[in-house]
């Protein structure tokens, strides 16, 4: 491939070479840092659907077939070998943790899980029914405030610090959100459980009634954490790497990509499935929602198929699959008629000619929903639990970006569509 790229004005045949940047996999880009300082020329591109706003060494998709590696690990391997602190690791450190890393690590992260005892009256201030997630973005952005021991963000050892507590306290701080908004006591950590067992234990445990998570719940927590830790550049990564982009703390960073996280087209997606789902009511009612979906001219949308950015199937939502059907046959209420339902529309909408020909196939939010609901775990928490995963991506992508030399504040152009400059009219004029 040749490493310039010519641009050409046909009107006054004016030309411009830029250079080509190639990556390991994927497309080249187009180097169009010079564009407007030597030719007064914007890209536009809305949504930055074709724009690389940095490069990364931490995830890669390719949409077309389907793939996603974390650290060039396929996703197929990680979920069926490693749990979610190996991941962790993975995708902090840029390598697979030999056992004793391992272990050292898990080690570190149980010694943060505890937050401090001051910040837990903080939950008091807010209204017994706030929703989980404004709690998550006001807590998590007050972090700056009880640990600001260590948040010189050009101190390698002060990020890593960063990066410990985050991945050990959003568990903890989830779990207490959760507690605030059903009215129960705020449980403590358990350390001599793992990751996964400790937030269901700090979920589901009462000072009066202990709670055992069981093994598949714990299994099917790892595999959905996994799936989600990263995914490229979405918008809230995105919004986490232009928020540290000004030197803001990392804590600060955090709460950003949570409240961009919030959308209901972004972390918000697995909650619509449920609402969309709750809709439909009953399996008698699927051939008629079905209908409604293939309508162009009615608003019904089927919730939890197809993906943004892959265009065959999601690679998660094969691997989450086959856990979705174990978690229902296991841990679920089999009368529950909504799971019910999930399945059977599923199952339809897998055979249907209209979805194939146009690759609509379940996606991950379509079953993390359902098995979130197995495991108990209400609709207004599911947002939540995809915000415990990603705050490792989260991470991993704000410390990528603090160590990069050549990391500038993030600032978009805009191309100006409003007045032409006008004069001010007096009050009394107008």
């Amino acid at each position: 491939m040749a490493d310039k790229y010519i641009l050409s004005n046909s009107t006054t045949g004016d030309t411009v070479d830029l250079n080509l940047i190639t990556g390991t996999d994927g497309p080249a880009a187009l180097d169009i840092t010079g564009l407007y300082k030597e030719r007064g020329l914007l890209a536009y591109d809305p949504g930055f659907v074709s724009t690389a706003s940095c490069t990364s060494s931490i995830t890669y998709i390719d949409g077309e077939r389907g793939i996603l590696r974390y650290r060039g690990y396929p996703i197929e391997q990680l979920a069926a070998n490693s749990n979610f602190l190996e991941v962790a690791h993975l995708l902090l450190y840029g390598e697979l943790p030999t056992k004793t890393e391992l272990l050292e690590f898990e080690g570190i992260i149980s010694q943060h899980t505890m937050i401090r005892e001051t910040m837990r009256t903080f939950f008091d201030g807010f209204h017994y029914n706030a929703h989980p997630m404004a709690i998550m973005i006001g807590v998590t952005g007050s972090m700056s405030a009880f640990y600001h021991d260590s948040l010189d963000i050009h101190d390698p050892r002060h990020r890593e610090i960063s990066a410990h507590r985050m991945i050990a306290k959003i568990p903890t701080i989830a779990a207490a959100c959760y507690k605030h908004n059903v009215g129960e006591p705020i449980m403590y950590p358990r350390n001599d459980l793992d990751y996964c067992g400790n937030f269901l234990h700090m979920m589901f445990a009462t000072p009066c009634e202990e709670y055992v998570p069981s093994k598949t719940a714990i299994e099917a927590m790892n595999l959905l954490f996994i799936l989600h830790a990263d995914h490229e550049q979405n918008a809230s990564t995105s919004t986490v790497r232009l928020a540290g982009s000004s030197g803001a703390n990392p804590f600060a960073c955090i709460a950003s990509g949570i409240a961009s996280l919030w959308g209901p087209a972004h972390g918000g997606a697995n909650e619509a499935v449920l609402k969309m789902l709750e809709e439909i009511g009953d399996v008698s009612n699927i051939a008629k929602y079905i209908a409604k979906a293939k309508d162009k001219n009615d608003p019904f949308r089927l919730m939890g198929f197809g993906h943004r950015v892959y265009r065959n199937f999601d690679p998660r939502a094969t691997l989450i699959r086959e856990m979705c059907h174990k978690v229902l046959a296991e841990l679920s209420d089999e009368h529950n008629p909504l799971l019910e339902l999930a399945s059977q529309l599923e199952e339809v909408a897998l055979k249907d000619e209209y979805f194939i020909e146009r690759k609509l196939y379940p996606n991950v939010d379509y079953y993390s929903g359902i098995i979130y609901r197995a495991l108990n775990i209400p609709a207004n928490m599911f947002t939540v639990m995809f915000a415990i995963a990603r705050t490792v991506g989260w991470v991993a992508h704000w410390s990528e970006m603090i160590s990069d030399p050549s990391q500038r504040i993030g600032r978009p152009r805009q191309i100006y569509v409003g007045a032409k400059e006008r004069d001010y009219v007096p009050i009394d004029k107008r």
